[in-house]
């Protein structure tokens, strides 16, 4: 796919190519979006946008803590 079909004149998106909502957070492993800002990033004016940008460092798109394994069995 063409890299040309992604740009824009107008702020650039966060999108990284690698798009999996996450089952839990409902965010982008990506970009870290939710579903509701990936659909409708289109329609965004310039300043949703940047205001969507820049809570993006700040989010974390899927739990750091691990789930189940060894752990999960001596807690029980």
């Amino acid at each position: 796919m063409s890299d040309e079909l992604w740009s824009r004149a107008e702020i650039e998106s966060p999108c990284v190519k690698l798009c999996t909502i996450h089952p839990e957070t409902r965010l982008c492993l990506g970009c870290a979006r939710s579903i509701d800002e990936i659909a409708a990033w289109g329609r965004m004016s310039a300043e949703e946008r940047r205001a969507v940008m820049a809570e993006l460092p700040g989010r974390e798109p899927a739990p750091k803590d691990r789930r189940g394994g060894r752990k999960a069995r001596l807690e029980r």
